[in-house]
């Protein structure tokens, strides 16, 4: 929604302040957008692997979405933290066997359907309470372990974002390429009228003027809003982290999940009223 309110904004903008002192067809130059345009695409495949040009494919149409995670997910995450804390409480560590190993068939996990549709904040959690329950329960092993899985992530997703930036800032180089090359066919026609001449100069010059906008004005802030999704999807399992090792470091549930919720960002944070009332509300299993 913003991603599109905000293309107008530009768009809009540059047009609005041409249209008065120019004529908008020169600006429909397709051969222009063709060479800027297919050799920006063919660059960014020579530069790039295929994990992640097919992460590419996958993460644009984050552009698209809001933030990754609200407050209301959130809240579902933290209660369903706190079912399974309690559940180990109670009934020991065997007893969510079942549930990590299918999650998809588990009764409890079915109380958190949204939960449900992340399968790596599934994959996350599911391992780090099975490696619980085959008997590592050290802290500090689990907390590093942790870290290098997010970190891991981190880089997927960067990587991602930082190769639409590389193409955001060559394309106005391949405008300048689309403006040389229709210089070179303006000077081939030399001996026209001044008045066509003109026009052909102008249209050259259309190459550069695409090139700066589709770099600054769409690329590179589409790059932008994925190193920010990036970022904000990472604190879903910075989450998942800090209720995990409070749970290990023998915080009772309510304690644990309290924790998890403190590294949250203020706009997404549950309140701690919230947070109790849900966990309240928790279904036995």
């Amino acid at each position: 929604m913003f991603f599109f309110i905000g293309i107008v904004i530009v768009i809009g903008s540059i047009l609005g302040g041409y249209m008065p002192h120019g004529n908008v067809t020169v600006l429909l130059q397709p051969l222009e957008f063709l060479i800027i345009l297919g050799s920006a695409i063919g660059a960014f495949i020579i530069s790039n692997p295929k994990p992640i040009l097919s992460g590419t494919g996958k993460q644009l149409p984050r552009i698209f979405k809001g933030p990754p995670h609200d407050q209301a997910s959130y809240l579902e995450l933290l209660t369903l933290l706190y079912s399974l804390f309690k559940l180990i409480r109670t009934k020991g560590l065997l007893a969510i066997e079942s549930h990590i190993e299918n999650p998809e068939e588990s009764t409890l996990f079915a109380n958190y359907p949204s939960f449900l549709k992340n399968h790596h904040g599934v994959e996350f959690l599911c391992d780090y309470l099975r490696l619980m329950t085959m008997g590592t329960e050290n802290p500090n092993v689990l907390e590093d372990l942790m870290n290098e899985e997010i970190e891991t992530h981190h880089k997927e997703a960067h990587g991602v974002s930082a190769a639409v930036g590389a193409l955001g800032e060559a394309l106005p180089a391949f405008g300048i390429v689309a403006a040389v090359l229709g210089v070179i066919v303006t000077m081939s026609h030399i001996d026209e009228p001044p008045e066509i001449l003109g026009g052909m100069i102008g249209g050259a010059l259309v190459g550069t003027f695409f090139g700066i906008l589709v770099s600054y004005g769409v690329v590179t802030p589409m790059s932008k809003n994925l190193e920010n999704y990036a970022e904000l999807d990472g604190k879903y399992y910075e989450c998942l982290k800090a209720g995990l090792l409070a749970h290990l470091q023998g915080c009772a549930p309510a304690v644990s999940v309290e924790f998890a919720r403190k590294v949250l960002s203020s706009h997404e944070r549950p309140s701690f009223i919230e947070l109790e009332d849900a966990v309240q509300n928790v279904l036995p299993v």
